[in-house]
């Protein structure tokens, strides 16, 4: 008889999950026997990533074309899920872009669309998820944070704002969800090099007059203990710890994965 994983019987909703570390998150949870819900808004790398948790793990999984800043897309798309596997266990609420601008150039517009797609994005799918967490009697919120759900730095006044929200948001749902036996967390990653954080480096050289090579070193790793990258697996490995976590006596915390630019 094989060995039980951590997370069999777990039907998992994980948003932007068509690439970089939602992919990543889906794959960890896939091996550990989750089912997947992928949901992105674009579809081709979602169905990228159903085939390769089919190839590698067999996975049972399903797409979802949801845009989280749409409430009735995000609900839509919930009860479709709920209605293929019959629960929700897990949400991760990753989805989320990356503006950068000094605040004096700062186009409103462009702030509110990253500060929606990751606040209002967590909220609305952390609304729909717990309508079918609740009664269940279990759950685990898992939202995506950074480091700089913590800390500042300059040219992200949208971004920063947007994740210290999320960490507020958090608190709050496990608050809210205890009664429900519902979780709630926060994953706070260092800087992971991912497509989005690669095309933030001559944005921020440009913007900061200083090299790319000034920007890896001194601002993205200047504050680690090894000048080092966060990995994707990284950020994935705590996901999966989360979302297999036993009891209710871990909720309401956030996880720094930072290589120790935040200790905390």
């Amino acid at each position: 008889m094989a060995d039980q994983k951590s997370l069999d019987g777990n039907v998992a909703v994980i948003t932007g999950a068509g690439s970089g570390i939602g992919q990543a998150i889906a794959r960890g949870m896939a091996a550990e026997g989750a089912k997947i819900a992928i949901c992105d808004i674009d579809m081709d790398g979602a169905e990228e990533t159903a085939r390769m948790l089919k190839d590698e793990f067999g996975t049972e999984s399903m797409t979802v074309n949801m845009n989280v800043i749409d409430e009735e897309a995000v609900n839509s798309g919930m009860g479709k899920i709920a209605d293929k596997f019959g629960r929700i266990d897990t949400l991760v609420s990753n989805a989320g872009i990356q503006i950068v601008h000094l605040i004096e150039d700062f186009p409103y517009d462009q702030f509110r669309k990253v500060v929606s797609i990751h606040l209002d994005g967590s909220f609305l799918t952390t609304k729909a998820a717990v309508k079918y967490m609740y009664p269940q009697k279990r759950g685990s919120l898992i939202y995506m944070g950074s480091v700089h759900s913590h800390e500042a730095s300059t040219q992200k006044a949208a971004y920063v704002a947007a994740k210290h929200g999320i960490l507020g948001l958090s608190r709050v749902m496990a608050k809210e969800g205890a009664k429900h036996g519902v979780r709630s967390n926060v994953i706070c990653p260092g800087f992971v090099k991912t497509p989005l954080v690669e095309k933030q480096i001559p944005e921020q050289a440009k913007n900061l007059d200083i090299s790319e090579e000034k920007v890896v070193n001194e601002i993205m790793l200047g504050n680690t203990v090894d000048q080092e990258f966060t990995t994707m697996e990284d950020v994935s490995d705590v996901a999966v710890f989360l979302a297999s976590f036993r009891s209710n006596a871990l909720t309401g915390q956030s996880i720094v994965v930072s290589h120790g630019w935040a200790m905390r």
